[in-house]
């Protein structure tokens, strides 16, 4: 075979057409080899020796090596555990870079580097060949025809997320083809594609789609590692969410992305850069470790054999070292601009922020993303917190940046579950958190809103359980967040009482409400509309089956209506979802400001009203005129005003209409108790008094 020496530039494996250029990262290697398999059974293996290094990058260049090429590589070096040093050419070791990979390990000792079973652990060195076992990188061709498909780059304030997950959507889809079920290409039917049109949704945000690792001890215990948040590879797409193989699963993503983008919806990755698959020091070598693991892993300073774990799964990635610190930029600007991505979610980002120990915002991480070009245009969301301590930063990331908001989704649980917590928290959720977000020069869409994510209860089991149910993740149930804020209305779990399922319902439709009237970005679990439940589990991350699965044939048509009403009544009226600030104070030259707050008896609340006990209902008027951002054209943005009512009190409380100067006349446009959906309702005049229902929402809109 010809070989040539090749570049350093860029890492991976890149076809020109004519060959493939091979270049790997490695600051302490002694020796690398490119191993090369056959593609008729993917056993035959090839050894290159890797001789040219410039600048702690091995790289060589073999004519004819065409896309599909399965390859691999083994890198030597001393293994010394105790000075973090974990080299062992015995295991094939996969490519960091490489942006596809045909298949999924298969667990067997030889993936680890030592000897299993061992007293002395990982300082005993393991010298069977883990190639049989071991997913082969595949050469890729890049090239694709996006037929002049565009992003559609929606602005965050008319932004609204759909959490999902690529399997778990369509698996029991009946409109989906069987063989599409579960796939990237399923996303891309036209049944998926018209729902989520048809619900109103601007973005789905994609549970982790990185090629990950089912982890050991969950096969097991015949579990799988169902979320994903166990990533081996950052280039290459998850190889079971696609119908193809050699390399073909990056135009099925693409396929994916562009149907999407052709109907206006946006696609963002749920990344986790902040760990990998090789877990602890007693975990298996599959790529990393065995490149170069005292590179690109944290370790404990005075220990190197053991790793700093912010995250809770054995390792954290070195993020203070240049080459770690490219890779991400790599991986991120190569989903926005090869796969056409539209923003991430970075899992447990605080953990990529910690420099030494503490979280620092002005770390190489933010400074690095915020000047480049690519990665700085796209939605940025942080899950602002790790396990480690000080790790919880809600409302401490930078310019730039959007939070998962979890003291949005604290405060509205309690409010509507009727918890002793102020109107002032309350009110500081429902206009976007200024209290977190304003005095950084950030702006209202810099929280991401939601009462249920992924991890955690679904909105159906939020007003079901008061306790979790995760027995069947065996781990005793002493797995998930045990403080939940649920309340299940008075019985644990289903019944058939028509009285408990009626407030249930509503209890739901008050957080949809809450949600998608605040000031924000909203954030909607998948199922939620249609009332999907996970029977109590609060932490289905293995559990790849029904508890998990969306229910397609359990729909909640009643729910699924209310919801997508409420998407679109949000996206008809700009005054919820202002770019800008609430100021409290009137605007354009009249006596009325931009939002009021009310007491039950129609009077305006002041700054006594807010600080007496632990009220549960409220009046909230939001000025159609009082929008502050223009439009694209510079013209001022005019919308109906709108009058809120939270009732969060389990008793009826009569609501007098506020006075003349606030408005003359008001329609009712949604009530959660009489689940009211309709375009006109009753009309209601200053000074008029509305009986409204314990633990319910109305809101009226200002008609002339």
């Amino acid at each position: 075979m010809e070989v040539w020496p090749g570049k350093p530039y860029p890492l991976g494996a890149t076809w020109d057409g004519k060959g493939t250029n091979f270049a790997l990262f490695s600051e302490n290697a002694e020796r690398v080899e490119l191993c090369l398999f056959s593609q008729e059974d993917g056993k035959t293996e090839t050894r290159i020796p890797v001789e040219e290094n410039d600048n702690r990058i091995w790289h060589v260049y073999l004519p004819g090596i065409h896309p599909g090429q399965y390859y691999g590589y083994r890198v030597y070096g001393p293994y010394q555990p105790e000075q973090g040093m974990r080299f062992n050419p015995n295991k094939l070791l996969q490519d960091p870079y490489a942006t596809a990979i045909n298949g999924t390990y298969e667990w067997d000792d030889s993936l680890f580097g030592y000897q299993i079973g061992s007293p002395l652990g990982d300082l005993t060195y393991d010298e069977r060949d883990s190639a049989p076992f071991v997913p082969k990188c595949v050469v890729t061709d890049p090239s694709f025809d996006w037929e002049g498909v565009e992003p559609p780059r929606i602005p965050l304030h008319r932004t609204v997320i759909y959490e999902m997950h690529v399997k778990g959507f369509t698996v029991q889809h009946p409109q989906v083809p069987p063989e599409l079920r579960g796939r990237f290409a399923g996303l891309t039917t036209p049944p998926v594609i018209d729902y989520l049109h048809q619900l109103g949704v601007t973005a789905v945000e994609l549970l982790p789609v990185h090629h990950f690792v089912n982890d050991h001890h969950l096969r097991d215990k015949d579990l799988t590692n169902y979320w994903g948040y166990n990533t081996i590879g950052f280039f290459a797409p998850h190889a079971p969410y696609s119908c193809c193989s050699q390399g073909l699963q990056v135009a099925e993503f693409k396929e994916m992305v562009k149907a999407f983008h052709r109907e206006g919806i946006e696609v963002i990755l749920d990344v986790v850069y902040n760990h990998t698959a090789e877990g602890n020091q007693l975990g298996p070598t599959l790529s990393f470790r065995g490149i170069d693991n005292s590179a690109y892993y944290r370790q404990i300073n005075d220990n190197p054999r053991y790793y700093q774990d912010y995250t809770g799964t054995g390792n954290t990635l070195n993020m203070r070292n240049p080459s770690v610190l490219r890779l991400m930029m790599d991986s991120l600007r190569y989903w926005i601009q090869e796969m056409h991505v539209d923003g991430f979610r970075f899992d447990l980002a605080s953990a990529l922020a910690r420099e030494l120990h503490d979280v620092d915002r002005l770390s190489s991480f933010f400074d690095v993303i915020h000047q480049d070009p690519i990665i700085s245009q796209v939605k940025l969301i942080a899950e602002p917190w790790d396990v480690g301590e000080g790790g919880y930063q809600v409302g401490n990331f930078p310019v730039g940046w959007a939070e998962w908001n979890g003291k949005y989704r604290d405060t509205m649980r309690d409010f509507w579950r009727g918890d002793e917590r102020t109107l002032g928290d309350f009110a500081n959720r429902f206009t976007g958190s200024s209290d977190l977000y304003q005095d950084d020069g950030r702006h209202p869409t810099a929280s991401i809103n939601f009462i249920t994510a992924h991890d955690g209860y679904t909105l159906r089991d939020l007003t079901t359980y008061q306790i979790k149910h995760n027995e069947a993740n065996q781990e005793g149930n002493a797995d998930g967040e045990n403080h939940n804020r649920s309340w299940n209305c008075g019985v644990e779990g289903e019944t058939n009482d028509p009285k408990i399922n009626n407030l249930r319902r509503r209890m739901a439709r008050n957080f949809l409400a809450t949600l998608f009237l605040s000031q924000g970005v909203p954030m909607l679990l998948a199922g939620d509309e249609i009332g999907r439940t996970q029977k109590g589990n609060n932490n289905p991350y293995c559990q790849d089956n029904e508890i998990s699965w969306l229910q397609w044939d359990a729909i909640d048509e009643e729910n699924l209506a209310f919801t997508r009403r409420l998407i679109h009544f949000r996206q008809e009226h700009p005054v919820f979802r202002q770019r800008r600030w609430f100021l409290g104070k009137p605007i354009h030259g009249t006596d009325l400001s931009d939002i009021g707050w009310f007491l039950p008896d129609g009077n305006q609340m002041n700054e006594s009203s807010w600080g007496v006990g632990f009220a549960h209902s409220v009046g909230i008027f939001l000025n159609g005129g009082g929008i502050k951002q223009p439009d694209p054209t510079g013209q001022r943005i005019i919308d109906n005003s709108f009058y809120l009512i939270f009732n969060a009190d389990p008793n009826r409380i009569n609501f007098t209409i506020p006075n003349q100067a606030w408005g003359s006349c008001w329609e009712k446009v949604l009530d959660t108790y009489e689940n009211n959906t309709n375009e006109h309702g009753p009309l209601y005049h200053p000074g008029q008094v509305l009986n409204v229902a314990g633990r319910s929402l109305v809101v009226l809109q200002h008609v002339d």
